[in-house]
């Protein structure tokens, strides 16, 4: 329900500036170069099934890696990698490429899609980060797919234990995933606030929060987050639209597209991506006997499922749950070109939520995009359509 009486408010946030100055200077944040001179070693990561509590276990950062934070020209990408790869494999390739992660230590990655696969192979060969390593990741829930997972991880574990020359103790893994699942309460406490009729709190400024997490030590990180839950209880803020919206599809990590789109009145109130809910959605649950590998293991391949997963239930249903939750008007598909999973997985999902009465938006978009003139006409016609509905 939209509330007519009470204009939205805003009063700015400092912990929220602060956030958005680690992502104004990623790659080369204070946070990272600090842990750097304190002779901490820092690792990328490409896929949200890539667990991170190994390496923070080990005394390594973990970073995501991305591309540009707008739609750029991708000389240097499109000459090493196909064209019909996404444009976010190509964008993380040519900030490697001009040794914008050049500060690396590692690359991970997980076998997940033809992109990441292939961007993670030309990595190793011309950027040449010392220790690299791809997980294959399972496409099923089955006991036989926990399996492959977990000996996949413990290989990582050992493989990354060689490369160091230390042994990760147990201890150690049980104190990073209370770390990690701080951060994951941390952030489902910000998402319970955009369940309000007038939020505190803007899609594009949960964002900058979601982008910060990935950039800097999640120690820090949870210190920050719990400063702006306090700061977001005092102000009485309220943001308030035409209708309430949830995007879903491809990675994005782009604060400005869903800028564009609250800028028409569209607010945007829940989503569904490997850069928000689908990274923190699940924590790890450490059960009596079991050991802290097992335990990470299983969360990351039961987390909120990729598109790529099947059967596509689970991660149908969970969305409809959102939808329900943050009662959400429309849905946003923003899918990067050439990104088969999600292309793929559209129609299914279009169906499931005709089903309950919610319309969707197809945005088909290069990755970056701030949303232009073309999106802007559709993303108002669907406002108005929505409206419309409601009346």
């Amino acid at each position: 329900m939209v509330i007519k009486d009470k204009p939205s408010t805003s009063v700015p946030l400092p912990t929220l500036e602060r956030f958005r100055q680690v992502n104004y200077a990623f790659p080369k944040t204070e946070q990272i170069l600090e842990h750097q001179r304190q002779g901490g070693k820092v690792f990328g990561w490409l896929c949200t099934y890539v667990p991170e509590e190994i390496m923070h276990a080990a005394g390594i950062l973990p970073v995501r890696v991305t591309g540009y934070s707008q739609e750029m020209e991708l000389e240097d990408g499109n000459a090493y990698m196909y064209i019909n790869n996404c444009s976010f494999s190509r964008s993380c390739l040519q900030m490697g490429l001009r040794g914008e992660y050049q500060f690396l230590d590692g690359m991970v990655a997980g076998s997940t899609c033809d992109g990441a696969r292939r961007l993670f192979d030309l990595w190793q060969y011309y950027i040449k980060t010392p220790f690299a390593h791809m997980l294959t990741i399972p496409r099923k829930f089955t006991e036989k797919a926990h399996d492959l997972y977990y000996q996949q991880v413990v290989q990582f574990q050992e493989h990354l234990e060689e490369f160091l020359g230390q042994q990760i103790a147990d201890e150690q893994l049980r104190h990073s995933i209370e770390v990690f699942n701080r951060a994951r309460a941390l952030l489902r406490q910000l998402y319970e606030l955009r369940k309000a009729d007038a939020p505190p709190i803007s899609g594009a400024e949960t964002m900058e929060v979601l982008n910060a997490s990935f950039r800097m030590p999640k120690e820090l990180f949870n210190q920050w987050l719990e400063k702006l839950l306090a700061e977001l209880g005092r102000t009485g803020n309220r943001h308030q639209g035409r209708a309430r919206l949830m995007v879903v599809g491809s990675v994005m990590n782009n604060p400005e597209f869903v800028k564009s789109i609250e800028a028409q009145g569209g607010l945007m109130v829940a989503d569904e991506l490997c850069t928000s809910t689908r990274y923190w959605s699940d924590p790890v649950v450490l059960e009596e006997g079991q050991s802290p590998v097992a335990a990470i293991s299983r969360r990351y391949l039961n987390n909120f499922p990729c598109a790529r997963m099947v059967p596509s239930d689970e991660r149908f249903n969970r969305i409809l749950n959102l939808v329900k939750d943050f009662k959400v008007d429309g849905v946003i598909s923003q899918i990067i070109r050439y990104c088969v999973p999600y292309a793929h997985d559209l129609p299914l999902l279009r169906d499931r939520l005709k089903e309950v009465g919610v319309p969707v938006l197809a945005l088909d978009v290069e990755y970056g995009t701030s949303g232009s003139g073309q999106i802007q006409t559709r993303v108002q016609a669907f406002l108005e359509m929505l409206e419309a509905r409601k009346r």
